[in-house]
């Protein structure tokens, strides 16, 4: 094991010790109690199968057969979520053959940061995990079920489920992807369209053809963002099948491997003699997993806190430190776009996920003695599935990488650090994707230009207005503020100046997520503006410098000019109305900082 995991698995362990004590307590009582509609009063029962056929409703009463919930995000308006509107019937289907029952429990909430990327509605987006968590907590509590299945892919709803899901923890949970759509027009296809737009050298009609050539049929965005971020963390964590991410939905193997994780939810209840408890599965050796996942693949920074929230439902304490330590050991091994020019498609031919698990266990930089959803041991993941005839079967996976462009080995990686950086300073700590970034710009001294809004920093660059070195501060964009929505409308304008040859940054206290590009971008910054932070001192002209490679970030401007600032203040009204925002004030109130997991569920 690599003397750093190891280390900074201990560190987690340890600062954990009280709350993750408390949280197996917790789990093991539930666990005591049985099939949970034992403890069900006959009125109770009554109504909770009050819509089953006759021969179920015998199954659940005499409790000797597994009764499965399926807690779903399907909408028809994701790409991703799509494919799951029959997913319900297949999996009851497929758990009828086993002699058990499936039903659905709930559904829950899933929204699109690609549809609402630069609208009101992405300041709902970050608070839409919680959200989701407390809904699909609203879908188990009835006490109905020995195992769960979670029907979720995109951004803020695999975390969301996630949290509930080890809320529940004393049963087993299996994650079913719906696998990523065929790829459409190449992205640097697509990447130069939206930047000539963005120099209004390109129409509306050409921008949206573009866009409707990548995005273009039911399945997963193609590019490696947020949502396939969930599904490798998912995958690496044990909580879905090996080799299940990515396997598009038109695909007969999708079927079968969504009936054979159907089927195994019956397996692994307490009801017999296989049970796989969730919070068996997560401990503090697969969150560093999923981290260690994150720092391979340059994956989204969405998961800085993401990551940090659901270790903390399975009471496991995450900090960015983990994330910085494990950085400096754990090397780039891919190139999927914004980080390259592959989508997850050629990611999946050239070796997949089978391949990155075995050369991360080769490098002693995942911990193989976990628990999974198939057994013991992670090297259950270093197997791909296929059809035999009708059958499926796992085989080894390569060897070899097929592409050395998209995936490298662990003696040969991209980068001899991860794609994660954590910089810290007097203006607070943030963190930023440096694995799109060139070696030459991951340093930036120039003059802050500040501004309140994405769209005025836009404007500011579409209009000419800032043909010069900066490093542009977007502030009040927080958790507290605003809900913290992802600026990614600013990546091709960005891109934009900093092509024509100026030194350019972004420093935010909002998100960029995993489509975070070429430009070196300080995100999260923690305290915001609105609770604290110094960077609503910083004043148009302040020299500002970015180092992403001594992992620093500051205002060179003396701690006495600095303390002696009045903070500025920024009217947020306008911004707490509409679109449903005006619902959401309470978490506005309650929400943790970036770091803590921008988090509204837990009062610690």
């Amino acid at each position: 094991m690599n003397p750093i995991v190891a280390k900074v698995t201990n560190d987690i362990i340890e600062r954990s010790k009280v709350l993750r004590d408390q949280y197996l307590k917790d789990m093991k009582k539930a666990q005591e109690q049985g099939p949970h509609r034992g403890t069900l009063s006959c009125g109770n029962l009554a109504h909770g199968f009050a819509a089953c056929k006759p021969q179920d409703k015998q199954k659940l009463t005499m409790m000797e057969e597994a009764n499965i919930g399926i807690v779903s995000s399907y909408n028809d308006m994701l790409s991703a979520h799509q494919p799951y509107e029959h997913y319900p019937d297949k999996i009851r289907a497929a758990v009828q053959e086993m002699g058990s029952i499936a039903q659905f429990a709930g559904g829950v909430p899933a929204m699109c940061d690609g549809v609402t990327q630069g609208q009101d509605g992405m300041e709902l987006s970050l608070f839409s995990r919680d959200n989701i968590a407390q809904g699909a907590a609203i879908a188990l509590s009835h006490n109905m079920f020995d195992s769960a299945i979670y029907l979720g892919i995109c951004d803020k709803i695999v975390p969301g489920l996630l949290i509930a899901a080890l809320r529940f923890g004393h049963l087993p949970a299996l994650f079913i992807p719906a696998g990523p759509m065929r790829s459409g027009i190449t992205n640097a296809a697509k990447s130069a369209v939206r930047q000539r737009f963005a120099q209004g050298k390109a129409s509306r009609d050409e921008l949206l053809e573009a866009e409707s050539a990548s995005y273009h049929s039911a399945g997963t965005c193609t590019f490696y963002g947020t949502a396939n971020s969930n599904q490798l963390l998912v995958e690496i964590m044990g909580l879905q099948l090996p080799g299940s991410s990515f396997v598009n939905p038109d695909d007969p193997l999708r079927d079968a491997l969504t009936k054979y994780a159907a089927q195994l939810s019956t397996k692994i209840t307490a009801l017999g003699r296989d049970y796989r408890p969730l919070y068996e599965i997560v401990d503090e050796k697969s969150i560093v997993n999923s981290i260690v996942g994150l720092l391979a693949t340059g994956g989204s920074t969405n998961h800085t806190m993401h990551i940090v929230a659901y270790a903390r439902a399975a009471g496991i304490i995450v900090n960015w430190d983990d994330f910085s330590a494990l950085s400096k050991v754990v090397p780039s091994m891919t190139r999927i776009y914004p980080n390259g020019q592959a989508d997850i498609n050629h990611f999946h031919a050239a070796g997949g996920m089978t391949f990155l698990v075995k050369q991360l266990l080769k490098g002693g930089l995942l911990h193989e003695d976990v628990n999974t959803i198939v057994g013991k041991g992670l090297s259950h993941y270093t197997k791909e599935p296929f059809l035999d005839g009708d059958t499926l079967i796992w085989r080894d996976g390569p060897e070899e990488s097929l592409d050395l462009d998209v995936v490298r080995p662990i003696e040969n990686p991209f980068s001899k650090e991860g794609g994660l950086s954590l910089l810290k300073g007097n203006l607070g700590r943030s963190v930023i994707k440096v694995s799109a970034v060139a070696e030459e710009n991951r340093i930036v001294e120039a003059p802050a230009v500040i501004f309140h809004s994405q769209n005025a920093l836009a404007e500011a660059i579409a209009s000419g207005e800032l043909k010069r070195d900066c490093v542009a501060v977007v502030r009040f964009q927080g958790p507290k503020a605003l809900g913290m929505p992802e600026l990614h409308k600013l990546t091709p304008y960005l891109i934009n100046l900093q092509d024509q040859g100026y030194k350019v940054a972004l420093v935010t206290d909002g998100r960029m997520s995993g489509a975070s590009g070429k430009v070196p971008a300080a995100i999260h910054l923690t305290p915001e503006a609105l609770a604290g932070g110094l960077i609503a001192k910083l004043k148009d002209g302040d020299m500002v410098r970015l180092d992403a490679v001594e992992g620093t970030l500051s205002a060179l401007i003396s701690d006495e000019e600095l303390n002696s600032r009045e903070a500025a203040q920024h009217d947020l009204t306008d911004s707490h109305q509409g679109m449903g925002r005006e619902l959401f004030s309470a978490q506005r109130i309650l929400v943790s900082g970036a770091e803590q997991g921008a988090c509204s569920l837990f009062n610690d």
